[in-house]
Formats: C-alpha cells, structure tokens, sequence
C-alpha cells in the first residue's frame, strides 16, 4: 500500500471545463508558481461534448502555501477558464455514513477495509430500518442510528436522516445494500455524494428473490452495479461494474454468495474512488481516474 499523503502538503485538484488550447499550460502553470511539484496527473478530452476533464494529486514545499491560499488564487484562473473544479487536502479523510438494512456484507466489508487504511475515510454514524448490525457497529465504535422506516413515517425518517448528514458534517452517504428508496426532493440534495449498489440483473429480475430467478433462467454471470444516486431509481451515473462468470453446477445459494462478494468488492472500489477525487460526473456518465 502506498505511504499516506501528508497532510497539508498534499493536494488534489479536480476540474471540468469546456475544452480550449492552453488548459494544460494554464493549470501547471499555476501549481509552479505556487510551489507545486505534480506527483500523479490524469486528463480526459470528451471530445463528443467538446469537454475537458482534468485530476492532478501534487504536493507543495513552500510551507507558506496552505489550502485555503491554493483556493483563492485557483479562483480567478477558474474564472477565465469557466472551470468547475474542487481542491481538497489529499490528506483528509472522507467523512462517510453509512445505510445499512437487513444484508451486512458490504457494511461488514467496508468496516474492515476502513479499520486496516485501505479506505481513508471516517465514518462517524452507521444508519439502519433494522437493529441488526448494531453490535456490528459498536465492536468497531462507531454510533448507530436506528431509523425505522413505515409509510406512515417515511417523510419524518428522512428528516431524521438530513438533519444527522447536517449536523455531522457528512461528505459521502453509502447506501450498502440499504432496502429502502430514498425520496427525490433527498436524492436531489445527495446529488453527486451519495453511492448505492445493487446486483447487476437489473431490470430482468425485479423484486425478491433476484438470485433464485436468475437460477431459473441459467444465468452464466453475475455482477453489480456501483453508481451515484438520483431521482431515478437505480439509473444514477454509473461509478463501477465488474462480473464474475458462473454455470450449471451454482444453486441459488451460491449465486447469492457469489453475488454478495462481486457487490462488496465493487462497492469499495467506488467509495475508494469517491474519497479520493477520483470520479468527475459528466452529464449521465462519470469520468474516472483509476
């Protein structure tokens, strides 16, 4: 595993901007006269939306250079460029909640990739409909907040819910196999920092029981879906896919397993990503710098 950034030297910076000669030239240009040294530097061209796509992880050795200094002169370089961008201390963990419902593998899996520095994030709150995974999240200390979710309660769990992202300070929330759908004015506000994963029969086998119809049908491979929530369910700008090949000789249970291990490792890699500025959105799809 890589050394960990140091923190208040490192910084990444992310940027989206319509493409025009001199962006390059312009950005580094910039770092230099801020004491920047380029350690990592991705670029993507979409030419089809003549759009420019740029992440660049750099440190500084002027100790006179701080963030907040690297943010305000980026400003007016953004400005005659019309750039969207981000610049975070490569450093700072991620402040991470996650929703949790009566399937714990990838809570279980982010935890422990969490707890041994494969993941740099905080997670200061794990939220559930269901008291399952409490002793869970008290072996690993983490506080859990039961919110039951009815019908009748839905609007106030929500409420709940935003107002403890608020008070926490919350950067990303993980819905790790979360069974609940969230409503569209609260997908609006997670936009963009709000991750949620689901097996990749989707929309052939709906509902329960997914793995016993895709046993039904012969299916030869099973996968998931990692992708940024939004109003439309399940069709949020996809961060992460993978696959995994299976036969005749798997029984339902074992699709399930299987499944649940594809779910896991792809959930990881899109929070891995997300924390470490690594995913832009462009449009309906996302930009990402492995």
């Amino acid at each position: 595993m890589p050394p960990r950034p140091r923190p208040g030297r490192e910084f990444v910076l992310t940027l989206s901007c319509p493409d025009r000669a001199g962006l390059v030239h312009a950005v580094t240009g910039f770092l230099v006269e801020h004491s920047g040294n380029i350690l990592e530097s991705q670029q993507f061209d979409d030419r089809l939306q003549d759009r420019f796509f740029m992440r660049v992880h750099f440190d500084v050795s002027d100790p006179e250079t701080s963030l907040e200094r690297l943010r305000a002169g980026f400003s007016s370089l953004a400005e005659t460029y019309r750039i969207d961008w981000r610049l975070f201390d490569a450093a700072a963990p991620t402040r991470t909640l996650i929703m949790v419902s009566k399937y714990g593998h990838c809570l279980n899996d982010l935890l422990f990739r969490k707890s041994t520095g494969a993941l740099n994030i905080e997670i200061p709150a794990i939220v559930s409909n269901h008291r399952d995974f409490e002793p869970l999240a008290q072996s690993h200390g983490i506080p859990f907040h039961h919110i039951p979710v009815t019908p009748q309660t839905k609007a106030e769990a929500e409420t709940r819910l935003l107002e403890l992202v608020e008070r926490l300070e919350i950067d990303l929330v993980v819905l790790a196999r979360y069974m609940q759908i969230l409503s569209d004015d609260l997908c609006k506000q997670f936009e963009g920092r709000a991750i949620n994963i689901h097996h990749s029969f989707l929309p052939s086998f709906k509902g329960a029981r997914p793995y016993l119809q895709a046993h039904q049908r012969g299916v030869k491979l099973v996968g998931a879906t990692a992708h940024y929530v939004t109003p439309d369910l399940d069709e949020g700008p996809i961060i992460e896919q993978d696959v995994v090949r299976v036969d005749h000789s798997h029984d339902p249970e074992q699709l399930v397993t299987t499944g649940r291990d594809v779910e896991a490792r792809v959930l990881a890699r899109a929070v891995q990503w997300h924390s470490e500025s690594r995913i832009l959105l462009n449009g309906h799809h996302t930009v990402v710098f492995r």
